[in-house]
């Protein structure tokens, strides 16, 4: 499932093609993906103007003229891609329509969205702009914002006997973290993913705080991770998986100069950990 830097990849490059664009047609093709859709989804789309381009934890948030958010969330195997942009930004002509097009938006500039989901676990939703939702309510800060620092994961971490990996994951802590991008912060910042949470002192969660930040930077400006169904918003794969120091490197050697050590994979709440058991302490 893409992580916060998949999402981010993927709002970034709606953007440009969406944000004060009108959706002049909104074509629904099926009722539901893992959800229903709202009632009249079409209808509600159709004549909007896209005010704003944003995300919160994995799902893009389209804030549309008339005070409703269309929220989105990729699933396991969803894709938004553009096309048909006359300003020659993205690729010229549209594609031919693929049997697993479910929402396509035909935007008054030219652009045309289209979100292909062949497992259809994703979502798509309608809710008014600033109320609550309940894929949103409970969300802990973003990451890359102000809200999160070493203080603040002191703070949720203190008396914790639970894995820092699983606290990690745990998005009422931290929003949009997933299993890639924590194996790779732990890494950067030497914690092994089984350490216990509120046994981490605070000069380590300062670095494990910063690494979580680089490692999510970094993985933006690479494009996010393709493993397998994720395309950027112009179809490009994202290239961040080149760059992986643990994720899926199980039996290969550890990146870090000095350290000898072999990345092992382990299995927590049945989901892999990759570490280097020299260097993750």
């Amino acid at each position: 499932m893409p992580e916060l830097p998949e999402v981010e990849t993927v709002r970034r490059g709606l953007a440009p093609a969406m944000e004060g664009a009108v959706i002049a047609q909104a074509d629904v093709n099926r009722p539901d993906l893992r959800w229903p859709f709202p009632e009249r989804m079409a209808e509600r789309l159709t004549g909007r103007r896209v005010a704003q381009l944003g995300r919160r934890s994995k799902y893009v948030l389209a804030e549309l003229d008339g005070d409703e958010t269309l929220l989105i969330h990729l699933g396991m195997s969803g894709r938004m891609t553009v096309s048909g942009d006359p300003l020659g930004k993205f690729v010229h002509q549209h594609p031919m329509p693929e049997k697993h097009d479910h929402v396509v938006l035909h935007m008054d500039n030219g652009v045309r969205i289209t979100f292909n989901d062949p497992r259809r676990f994703g979502a798509m939703d309608l809710f008014p702009t600033g109320g609550a939702h309940k894929l949103l309510d409970g969300l802990g800060p973003e990451p890359m914002g102000n809200a999160f620092h070493d203080e603040f994961l002191a703070e949720r971490f203190a008396g914790k006997n639970t894995p820092v990996k699983a606290a990690l994951l745990d998005q009422r802590i931290v929003a949009g973290l997933g299993n890639i991008y924590v194996c790779e912060a732990l890494f950067r910042a030497g914690i092994s993913p089984i350490r216990k949470a509120g046994r981490i002192s605070a000069s380590r969660l300062t670095v494990l705080t910063r690494a979580i930040r680089d490692v999510l930077r970094d993985a933006i400006e690479a494009g996010g991770s393709s493993l397998r169904d994720f395309r950027q918003a112009d179809g490009e794969l994202g290239y961040f998986q080149h760059s992986f120091d643990v994720y899926g490197r199980e039996g290969q050697p550890c990146h870090r100069d000095g350290c000898n050590g072999v990345i092992r994979r382990i299995v927590q709440s049945g989901r892999s950990s990759f570490l280097c058991g020299s260097c993750q302490r």
